[in-house]
């Protein structure tokens, strides 16, 4: 969301990052529409400014005795006059709102421009991706053949893009996340969260997943969402709220099923365990001044990276274009860890500084310590990591060609001092 304010102020800059992002200009439009809401707004305090005086003559004329009635008929003219005013200049301000709630963040300037992944840049790799002696099998092969992934029950129970984890596998799972948490909530400093999945519309709204990407989500009959990613419950923590500056960074973290439709993936990895519709996600947020939150982003992406570091995996680090980042995003880093069954890398994780836009939405600001007036925090997220693609990214690099699957040494005292995962059965 955007402050009208900057937008008379900076015009051409908020049409160049429009453009960046693959949309026409539209700053005349929104001022356009600005000096109509503020002619409304003026005359309407206009015509209760004549209403007010009229009901001040009205007090005199009675003291003096004399006849009020042309009076009375001009205080009842103003008063329609305010009223239809006033009614256009809410029109108007519900109409700019509507067209600013579609519209997406502004790229950084450093954000390389481009209309979707082929521009994105890829700034380091870790690791080199393991050599092996046999064909390496992708993690859906690796789960049926260990007899602990099954997609044909969980088909019969609730449909595609749906998977039951038996076993070793479930444990993995529950592995990963707790291992996540421990790292980011003792060594990173983030404060463990246990928030709600079912949310109302402000929150979705609140991070710019409304109005655009309704198809998106997944909504109850009563008029709850389900959390497409616990960012969105995080996040709104502090949604209309003043924060103390001596109170930030605030550092969230949590361990949430996530639930997408994935309205616009049909015929995207439709095999495995790449794009489901539930997952698991340990989730990064953070609540920053606006001075510090590009060296918060930096910090966020070094805390997921360590997870992928400590499992031992190889990823790569990528600073997304301006037409691949997310809607609310100013700038974004994907991690893409490289999965040896598909033989390329892909997406665990993307960590974005959202600036002031989702603070905007929801109204969250800070007080500097100043005291001097208010101004919106800037906010960030990211996963710490997607728990189902580090799965699957284990599965994959640490398959063994007697279809074992070696247990990271991190993860072992999570699972009980587990080293192997053999077949079951």
């Amino acid at each position: 969301m955007y402050d009208l304010k900057w937008i008379r102020e900076h015009p051409e800059e908020f049409d160049r990052g429009l453009i960046r992002r693959g949309l026409p200009p539209y700053a005349e439009q929104i001022l356009s529409l600005d000096r109509s809401w503020r002619a409304s707004e003026t005359l309407a305090q206009q015509a209760q400014a004549r209403r007010n005086e009229y009901s001040r003559q009205i007090a005199r004329e009675k003291q003096k005795g004399r006849p009020i009635e042309d009076i009375l008929q001009s205080v009842k003219n103003q008063q329609g006059l305010e009223s239809l005013h006033t009614a256009e200049a809410r029109r108007l301000r519900a109409e700019i709102d509507e067209s600013l709630a579609g519209l997406p963040n502004l790229p950084a300037e450093d954000v390389p421009d481009g209309p979707d992944e082929s521009t994105n840049r890829v700034l380091r790799q870790y690791g080199e991706p393991p050599r092996f002696d046999f064909v390496a099998l992708p993690h859906e092969a690796i789960g049926e053949r260990l007899g602990l992934m099954d997609f044909a029950r969980a088909s019969k129970l609730s449909g595609s893009r749906f998977v039951v984890l038996h076993g070793a596998l479930a444990r993995l799972e529950r592995a990963l996340g707790q291992f996540m948490l421990d790292l980011h909530t003792s060594e990173y400093g983030y404060t463990e969260v246990s928030p709600p999945l079912l949310v109302r519309d402000d929150a979705v709204f609140g991070v710019g997943q409304l109005p655009k990407f309704t198809d998106d989500l997944f909504r109850t009959t009563d008029d709850y969402w389900l959390i497409s990613t616990s960012e969105v419950s995080l996040t709104n923590l502090v949604a209309g709220e003043i924060l103390d500056e001596s109170n930030l960074p605030l550092r969230y973290t949590a361990w949430t099923p996530c639930f997408r439709s994935e309205a616009g993936a049909a015929g995207k990895d439709t095999r495995g365990m790449i794009r489901q519709h539930q997952f698991e996600k340990v989730e990064l947020v953070s609540i920053t001044q606006p001075e510090d939150s590009e060296a918060e982003h930096e910090r966020m992406t070094a805390c997921a990276e360590e997870v992928l570091k400590r499992l031992g995996l190889t990823y790569r680090v990528v600073l997304l274009s301006s037409g691949d980042m997310g809607f609310a995003a100013r700038k974004t880093y994907d991690l893409e860890v490289w999965l040896p069954g598909q033989g390329t890398y892909r997406e665990i994780s993307s960590c974005s500084n959202c600036g002031a836009f989702q603070a905007q939405r929801m109204k969250a600001r800070y007080r500097p310590a100043s005291g001097k007036g208010t101004s919106p925090v800037h906010t960030l997220n990211g996963s710490g990591l997607a728990i189902g693609r580090t799965l699957i990214a284990i599965l994959e690099n640490f398959q063994r060609h007697n279809g074992t699957v070696a247990v990271p040494a991190a993860l072992q005292p999570y699972m009980r001092g587990q080293e192997l995962i053999e077949p079951h059965g």
